[in-house]
């Protein structure tokens, strides 16, 4: 970037025109990262001021020399010493921009750096475009209701408001033809379209069509209507003809609109982010819910349970409480529609990287996927459309329940009702026009509602009782029962739960609704590159065990051949996730194929198993084993490996298969030097031989290479296939890594230490076999070669990998594509719409604004009766036009009637607005002539061995000031002389321009003070020192200083000590930022300027 050339003037003026280019695109970009609002530049102001203060400290190196106007380098040092705001320090960069000394002052610089400048400066923008979209967010997705949380610099772990300005928000979506609505607004619309609202699609999520979940929704919510997907065996919904969708798409919609409530709230795009899951989802309704995320465009840092989350904020908020000892806690979380029980285990735990650490462990789980409110509240409804039928039992009407929009009405007022009882005795329901404008009006009690439930609440141990068994534990071992979830406050649901567990109370110190998103949020700012956290360690656990099944053929009796099915267990029940682990198939030569399935279910009800879905997860089949084995005929097989991942999301992954060989490989023997040969000798014979450690550190890490005992394994003719767990990195585990298979021919790298080691040594080498000689014998004279032992060479070959699902198969990329762009093109509509009703709304609030403040008095002053006329004329055409034909008028057209408006009322408003500034204006401007007259008067005054400043400087201050008060006097009089209609000759901007043109000047002459050095004091001509200061302390008027002999007083002047120089010298001048340039700032001073004197004998 640096320009050479034999023109070192044009070099550098080219080298200053392109900083100077730079810090004018910086400078912006530096105040306003995103081009957004004022608000927005708030949200990352210390990601801000810390690069501003670094870009500017890579300035001010070559700006230290005293400029002739006023420059970056004086900024800085105000900026420092008065610890100034971030947005005080960009208005500050932002007008000594607009002043156009930059370029000057930039020319100033050398060319080399310059050029490092400008590599600087790209490398910062990089990191401020960076910093705006540092925030994360985290889903708590409920069957009835969605928390959404968020995570940006500045604010830690904030629940977000939705456009209600409320913390949780309904899960529900409504789709019509040309509109969708989402939360409240959906919510609301539940009752006019029951049909197009959609609510606990999650339950659909990962099921086919045979599924019991599947029949239930459609009892519960028989208006809606569910189609049926025959390539993937699921259902959708058909709103319409036209209108479609799967479970899938209808949560993408909702997960889009809470990125996009969480942007709102953020002030910055978002694409990070944890979603909930309920404990119980299987493998395929795991992958169902990355799907949606994927057409949401969103990246999922995790899946996280729900349970997990919960007690993940319990221990977050809770970490001092935290200790040694192991504290046993039960979460019972019973929601809307299912209920959790989680055991979870709390402990600090010693960390390979971060020491002593909280760890949560969930030790046991068990659940109810259709205990929760919702049951309880279609009960309710149940119950009260059976009042409704017997109070007009006799008038021939239909029977309520056939009538959709009044069961949703009813739904609505069983949920309010449920609520109501949970703190009172009976309470009565009431609907207003409930169906053909009957109002319906009903008395329902505590004692009833629970008479209803009553088999729903025998219900509520199970999951406990499932939990205990999960964790082998009692209830003895439990310290507490906390409380989670809405529906746990129904006070049956508390007397059975406590009766159940045996405790004294229950506890409900935690945000029963609030702790899930809270705990994933906190996950998010872990998982997240660009927040630090306190560590906090999860080991979650699986709930379903997955296995491998596959099978052989075996010889039992000679020439006698079988099949023989096998199973090894991958994963077990209450295992921890994540982990990898890797399977090795052994006495395998050709393609073979290989079941990955679930374990065993019988912790499972018939019930849950039918709802679970198939067992039966991938089938794998492998192509390319024969072609392996053919390419190393020669090298020893150590079977097929098949490479699995549980990942933080609790999604299982076959990430590779692989075939490895080995063999040994002897290297060259390599002649040893005379010298050697002696040196050997010696050494043998002082008992510098080999020793059997040697020998053991040199295979060690052969064998760490090997992935399992397959030898071993070969001696038992059961075991055909082993495991092995890859070193995960568990914040528990405090052993290294597994070296890594390397591939081809290249050798580990523990072989290879350990070959040089022994290269270098001239010690006896062991035998293959792993015999050491005795220490004493030297090796045999005619020996002239050195022999290296043989080493282990490992080949790898992929293998290739063709993978049947069998549970639920995914969408195929391309529908997977569609759907996405589908659903894009529903969001730009819903983007349209909006753009085009906020047209319409400015162009009406900007009708009946103006037409309101044409009857004020301040604009009728400044108006005449025509144009007032003629505004009013024109306004009430467009209002005419807009209620006649706007419901048809497009966002363009609305613009445009809004910009004819504002153009015929601009001056009107332009002269209003300037009569409001003037009084503040004139009256800044007046007393910044004051204090400039009095600064000017006050240098004038200072003696002229003192005089800092030059007679130029104080002319040319003198002749800003004589000059703007002449152009106030004279603007103001001629302003006096216009009609108020007119337009105005004394603008607000003309004002600030004058008052800045005289703040710069006298601002050059304070920052020239404050880094002028004082002059040394001459001598008089009787020898004595000038007479010290009035204010100089009686230990200085009292000190005498005595020439060396032979030395008189006339032969040199008497400077201070050079120690006391340098601490006066560093007590006055201002604080400057550290860094790499600091010093040569300092080395740069010409030593001729060092101060001698005090401040206060300037």
């Amino acid at each position: 970037m640096y320009v050479k050339g034999s023109n070192i003037k044009a070099s550098r003026e080219v080298n200053s025109r392109l900083a100077s280019l730079l810090l004018t695109r910086m400078l912006p970009l530096l105040s306003n990262g995103s081009g957004s609002e004022s608000s927005a530049d708030v949200r990352t102001s210390k990601v801000r001021a810390h690069w501003i203060l670094l870009l500017m400290k890579i300035l001010q190196p070559g700006l230290q020399t005293a400029p002739q106007k006023p420059a970056l380098c004086p900024l800085l040092i105000t900026t420092s010493q008065t610890a100034c705001s971030c947005e005080t320090l960009v208005s500050s960069l932002v007008r000594e921009q607009n002043r156009g000394t930059v370029e000057a002052m930039v020319r100033r610089q050398r060319p080399r750096r310059l050029a490092c400048l400008a590599l600087m400066a790209v490398l910062l923008a990089d990191l401020l475009a960076l910093s705006d979209t540092l925030a994360v967010m985290s889903v708590d997705l409920g069957s009835e209701s969605m928390k959404v949380a968020i995570v940006k610099p500045g604010v830690p772990m904030e629940i977000v408001l939705n456009k209600e300005s409320r913390r949780k928000t309904p899960v529900t979506v409504t789709l019509k033809e040309n509109e969708r609505f989402f939360g409240d607004s959906a919510a609301s619309m539940a009752i006019k379209n029951p049909k197009a609202t959609l609510r606990y699609f999650q339950h659909l999520l990962g099921k086919q069509e045979n599924n019991p979940h599947v029949a239930l929704y459609r009892a519960r919510f028989p208006e809606h209507e569910l189609g049926f997907d025959p390539q993937r065996q699921t259902v959708y919904f058909q709103i319409s003809p036209q209108l479609q969708f799967s479970p899938e798409e209808v949560l993408s919609m909702l997960l889009n609109y809470s990125r996009s409530l969480a942007e709102d709230f953020a002030e910055q795009p978002i694409k990070d982010a944890v979603i909930t899951v309920p404990a119980f989802f299987n493998q395929a309704e795991r992958r169902a819910v990355l799907q949606a995320a994927r057409m949401a465009g969103l990246k999922v840092l995790q899946l996280i349970n729900d349970n997990t989350a919960t007690a993940l904020s319990y221990g977050v908020f809770r970490r001092k409480d935290i200790n040694t000892t192991a504290q046993n806690i039960m979460f019972y979380d019973m929601g809307s529609g299912s209920t959790v029980c989680t055991i979870v285990t709390y402990q600090t735990v010693k960390t390979k990287d971060a020491g002593l650490q909280p760890q949560l462990q969930i030790r046991g789980v068990g659940f109810d996927r259709t205990l929760g409110g919702l049951e309880m509240e279609l009960r309710l409804r149940e119950h009260l459309a059976g009042l409704f039928n017997e109070q007009r039992k006799g008038q021939g009407t239909k029977d309520v329940r056939e009538n959709p929009r009044a069961m949703a009405k009813l739904l609505r007022e069983a949920n309010r009702l449920k609520t109501v009882l949970s703190a009172n005795a009976d309470h009565m329901a009431q609907i207003e026009g409930l169906m053909d404008d009957v109002d319906f009006k009903a008395k329902v009690t505590r004692a009833e509602f629970e008479e209803l439930c009553a088999d729903l609440f025998e219900r509520v141990p199970r999951p406990v009782q499932q939990a205990l068994q999960s964790a082998q534990m009692n209830l003895d071992e439990i310290e507490q029962v906390i409380l989670v979830g809405g529906a746990t406050r129904v006070p049956k649901v508390q007397e059975v739960l406590l009766k159940a567990v045996g405790k004294e109370e229950l506890g409900k110190n935690i945000n029963a609704d609030e702790a899930a998103a809270m705990g994933a949020v906190y996950q998010a700012a872990a998982l997240s590159k660009a927040f630090k956290v306190k560590p906090f360690v999860v080991r979650d656990a699986v709930i379903y065990p997955i296995l491998v099944e596959f099978t052989r053929e075996v010889e039992e009796e000679p020439g006698v051949r079988s099949l023989k099915h096998n199973k090894r267990v991958l994963f077990s029940r209450m295992g921890p996730y994540p982990q990898r682990k890797v399977i090795t198939f052994n006495r395998y030569s050709h393609d073979f194929n290989f079941h990955i399935n679930y374990g065993d279910l019988g912790f499972l009800g018939p019930e849950d198993l039918r709802v679970f879905g198939s067992q039966n997860l991938t089938t794998v089949k492998l192509k390319g084993v024969g072609e392996s084995f053919k390419k190393y005929p020669d090298y020893e097989s150590k079977g097929i490996k098949a490479h699995f991942n549980l990942d933080e999301s609790g999604v299982l992954s076959l990430d590779r298969v692989e075939s490895v060989f080995e063999t040994l490989v002897e290297d060259s023997p390599e002649e040893e030097s005379t010298l050697t040969k002696l040196g050997n000798t010696i050494s043998s014979l002082f008992g510098g031989g080999s020793t059997p450690d040697t020998k053991e550190n040199g295979t060690d890490t052969v064998q760490e290479e090997e992935e399992g005992p397959a030898e071993g394994s070969k001696d038992e003719p059961g075991e055909q296939a082993e495991l092995k767990e890859e070193a995960e990195a568990r914040a528990e585990d405090t052993s290294p890594p597994p070296p890594s298979e390397p591939k081809g021919d290249a050798a580990p790298e523990g072989e290879k230490a350990t070959e040089k080691d022994s290269g270098e040594k001239p010690e006896a080498q062991p035998s293959e076999k792993g015999e050491v000689g005795s220490e004493g014998v030297p090796p045999a004279p005619e020996e002239g070669k050195k022999q290296k032992p043989a080493r282990k060479q490992k080949m790898v070959e992929e293998i290739g990998v063709e993978l049947v699902v069998l549970d639920l198969p995914d969408l195929p990329e391309d529908e997977l594509a569609h759907s996405a762009q589908k659903l894009q093109d529903l969001t730009l509509r819903d983007l349209e719409k909006q753009e085009r009703e906020k047209a319409a709304n400015s162009l009406e609030a900007f009708i009946f604004e103006t037409q309101d403040k044409l009857y004020q008095s301040e604009y009728q002053e400044v108006s005449t009766e025509e144009q007032r006329e003629d505004i009013s004329g024109r306004l009430s055409a467009t209002s005419t036009w807009l209620e006649d034909e706007g419901f048809g008028a497009t966002t363009v057209m609305l613009k445009e009637k809004l910009a004819e408006l504002k153009k015929l009322c601009q001056g009107l408003f332009f002269r209003v607005e300037e009569r409001k500034k003037w009084p503040e204006r004139l009256s800044a401007l007046d007393n910044l002539l004051n204090h400039s007259s009095m600064f000017l008067k006050g240098a004038r005054l200072i003696p002229e061995m003192d005089q800092i400043f030059t007679e130029v400087e104080m002319t040319t201050l003198e002749k800003v000031i004589n000059e703007t008060w002449a152009w106030k006097n004279a603007t103001v009089a001629e302003q006096a002389k216009l009609p108020a209609t007119e337009k105005p000759v004394l603008l607000s901007k003309d004002i600030e321009a004058k008052m800045m043109a005289l703040d710069r000047e006298v601002q050059y002459l304070l920052n020239k003070a404050k880094f002028a050095k004082p002059r040394p004091r001459p001598k008089d001509k009787n020898g004595t020192r000038a007479e010290p200061p009035l204010n100089a302390s009686t230990s200085d008027q009292g000190e005498k200083v005595i020439p060396p002999p032979g030395q008189t007083e006339d032969a040199k002047p008497v400077s201070e000590p050079e120690k006391e120089t340098r601490s006066e010298s560093a007590d006055s001048e201002p604080l400057e930022l550290g860094g790499p340039g600091a010093e040569s700032e300092q080395k740069e001073q010409p030593t001729g300027q060092k101060r001698t004197l005090k401040n206060d004998e300037l």
